[in-house]
C-alpha cells in the first residue's frame, strides 16, 4: 500500500502531527504507516466520527482500538525489523495488523472468533496488506504453528504476561503490552534472551482488559 494508492487525509495527517509526533515516535516508517493506513474504516459506523479522536475505541465487544498516541508508541517500542515475523493478539478488526505489516515481514493477527476473522481479513484485502493474515484461535493459546515470533503485540490491558507466550518468542524477541494493576497501566517491553526475559516500562497507559485475562478478586474477610 502506498500514498499512491491511498490519497492523504487531513485528518490523519492532523492525528500524526497533534498526537503521535509530539509523544517523541520519530521513526518515519511508522509514522508513514499510519498515514497510510485509514483508520476509519475500522472502526463500527456509528463510532467513525471519533475514528482519529485521541482515545480507545471499543470496536467490537471485549474489542479496543488503542489511542493512535499508545499504538503508536508501543510499535516504535517493539523495535520491528523488515525481516520480522510478528504475531498481533486481539487483533479486533485489524488495523492494528495493518500498522504491523507496513514495518515486518509477516504479520499474523489472531482472533476468537469466525465472524472476526472474516471480518478483519476483508478490512486488509480492502487497503491491499498481503504480507499478512488473520487466524481464528485461543488467545491464551498463542498460533505455536505459525511462529517463533520476533515480536508479539497485545491489543489490551493484562494483569500479567501470560507466560506460555514466552515460549513462542524467538531469542530476542520482544513482547509489547499493557501491564495494568492499579488506576495506571505501564505500557511494558518484555525481551527474551536464552531461557531469560527481561522487562522495561516504556510510558504510561490505560486500556480495558482482555476478556478471560482480568485480575482475580482479590480475597478479603
Amino acid at each position: 500500500m502506498t500514498d499512491a494508492v491511498l490519497p492523504r487525509n487531513p485528518m490523519r495527517d492532523a492525528m500524526i502531527e497533534s498526537q503521535i509526533r509530539v509523544a517523541d515516535v520519530t521513526e518515519l516508517d511508522i509514522l508513514r504507516a499510519f498515514r497510510q493506513t485509514p483508520r476509519e474504516l475500522f472502526v463500527p459506523t456509528s463510532k467513525k466520527a471519533l475514528a482519529y479522536a485521541d482515545r480507545n475505541i471499543e470496536t467490537d465487544e471485549g474489542r479496543i482500538m488503542l489511542a493512535p498516541r499508545d499504538l503508536a508508541k508501543l510499535v516504535q517500542a517493539a523495535d520491528i525489523e523488515a525481516t520480522d515475523v510478528v504475531l498481533d493478539i486481539a487483533c479486533g478488526r485489524g488495523y492494528s495488523t495493518a500498522i504491523l505489516a507496513q514495518l515486518a515481514d509477516t504479520v499474523v493477527g489472531l482472533e476468537s472468533t469466525d465472524e472476526a476473522v472474516d471480518r478483519a481479513t476483508e478490512l486488509l484485502v480492502d487497503i491491499d496488506i498481503s504480507n499478512a493474515a488473520i487466524v481464528k484461535g485461543d488467545l491464551k493459546s498463542g498460533a505455536t504453528e505459525h511462529g517463533p515470533f520476533n515480536v508479539i503485540f497485545v491489543n489490551g490491558a493484562l494483569p500479567v504476561v501470560h507466560q506460555p507466550w514466552f515460549s513462542q518468542l524467538a531469542d530476542g524477541g520482544r513482547l509489547v503490552c499493557i501491564i495494568q494493576n492499579g488506576p495506571v497501566g505501564h505500557a511494558t517491553v518484555f525481551r527474551k534472551s536464552g531461557e531469560a526475559v527481561g522487562e522495561r516500562v516504556v510510558f504510561d497507559s490505560n486500556a480495558s482488559f482482555l476478556p478471560g485475562f482480568e485480575p482475580k478478586p482479590a480475597f478479603t474477610f
